[in-house]
């Protein structure tokens, strides 16, 4: 049977970034992606100011700088008439005072091609955990010619995502948190008129909500439905949404033609919750597969990424010597905890103080914390800081920090 240090499931960005780390450990380290290729629509695109500092540390900087990318550098709400700042990236110090916009295949790709010693498998799925008694050894997967393998591991991680089969097969239980809504996500050209420049704009208006941001040639749109509603709205007309999605954000029938059918409309069914123990022995969820986010604020990806490098940071050592004891899973735990329930806490805060009222018609106005922060450019700022860099960001240790030209 073939062995490693480390096995990954799931090569998003968790798990490549993971894989990264490890490789440059000098730890023997396989990550198993069931897709062939990178290529999803409407995945998380948005790069954080903490995550662009740590490509800077990796030596990825100046590569990632070359992807074709936009830059936001606000984020701005109306709510009915009324129309405020809530967050100004501007402001942070360093020489990434903004989100980058980069297609997560790019990213992706960039990262996977960055260290030679990580062997990335496409096409593999992983169906199941091996096991001696309580502790996870491995995994089971099947590869893209459909035979199935053992893969034996000291340590197993699961970066699977929301749905993830490690934590199922795991046997690790989800505290989870209601939310309000799902989202339908659609992709609409721009036309001749200025759009939201350098800004994610949100609008909220009629029991209606969306947030838009320029790609370039198009605005990526993700419109807010009630929760558990997909299959019945789609059962009416695509004109009727076309209409509604017109009407909130000021778009002409012209443009919104390209949506043509419901195939044109991506469903998220939006889950938020927090495994209350990451780890059994031999095995570990980070990211998404730990802790599902809300789409809100689009911090999801540089969460994962966070919880790769102090995943990284404290295992690398106990992963070269062979053995990871459970105490040193709890570590990472403990260390990730309290920046990710900060952010699934704020996200809480923002359904019942906006989705909420909004998808249910009783949004009238900005609710008044908000419109104190529309007056005051300090808490757009802070808001900036608190959604660009966060709760306890992450560093790239020291045996994964390469030269960057790049001035920190």
């Amino acid at each position: 049977m073939e062995r490693v240090r480390c096995c990954v499931a799931g090569g998003g960005p968790a798990g490549v970034m993971l894989g990264l780390l490890l490789a440059r450990a000098g730890i023997d380290v396989v990550v198993l992606e069931k897709h062939h290729d990178f290529l999803r629509d409407f995945r998380g695109d948005t790069v954080h100011p903490s995550t662009l500092r740590l490509l800077d540390e990796l030596g990825l900087g100046e590569r990632f700088a070359a992807l074709p990318r936009g830059l936001l550098t606000k984020a701005r709400l109306r709510v009915e008439d009324e129309a405020i700042v809530v967050a100004d990236f501007g402001g942070l110090r360093g020489p990434h005072a903004h989100i980058a916009m980069v297609p997560q295949a790019d990213f992706l790709e960039l990262l996977a091609g960055a260290e030679p010693g990580m062997s990335l498998r496409m096409g593999c799925k992983v169906t199941g955990l091996l096991r001696d008694g309580e502790r996870v050894t491995g995994v089971r997967y099947r590869d893209d010619r459909g035979e199935v393998h053992n893969l034996a591991a000291d340590l197993t991680v699961g970066c699977d995502g929301r749905w993830s089969a490690v934590r199922r097969a795991a046997g690790l239980r989800m505290r989870e948190f209601a939310v309000p809504m799902d989202v339908w996500q659609v992709r609409v050209p721009k036309g001749p008129e200025p759009g939201p420049d350098g800004a994610v704009f949100i609008r909220m208006a009629g029991g209606q909500a969306a947030a838009t941001m320029d790609r370039g040639d198009y605005y990526q749109t993700a419109y807010l439905i009630p929760k558990g509603r997909d299959a019945e709205l789609r059962r009416g007309d695509i004109a009727e949404f076309r209409t509604r999605l017109g009407a909130l954000m000021d778009w002409d029938a012209d443009r919104l033609a390209a949506i043509r059918s419901w195939a044109d409309v991506h469903h998220l069914d939006v889950r938020m919750g927090r495994l209350r123990r990451w780890y059994a022995d031999g095995v570990l969820c980070i990211g998404d597969a730990a802790h599902p986010m809300s789409p809100t604020g689009g911090v999801g990806v540089n969460l994962a990424i966070q919880d790769a490098v102090a995943t990284a940071t404290l295992l690398a050592a106990p992963l070269r010597q062979g053995r990871v004891p459970t105490a040193k899973l709890a570590a990472v735990q403990r260390r990730r905890s309290l920046p990710t329930a900060a952010v699934q806490q704020s996200q809480r805060g923002e359904q019942a103080m906006l989705l909420e009222p909004c998808l249910n018609g009783t949004l009238r106005r900005l609710p008044a914390p908000l419109r104190l922060v529309g007056r005051t450019p300090l808490l757009q700022r802070f808001a900036g800081f608190l959604g660009g860099v966060g709760f306890r960001p992450e560093h790239a240790p020291v045996f994964a920090r390469r030269p960057s030209a790049v001035d920190r």
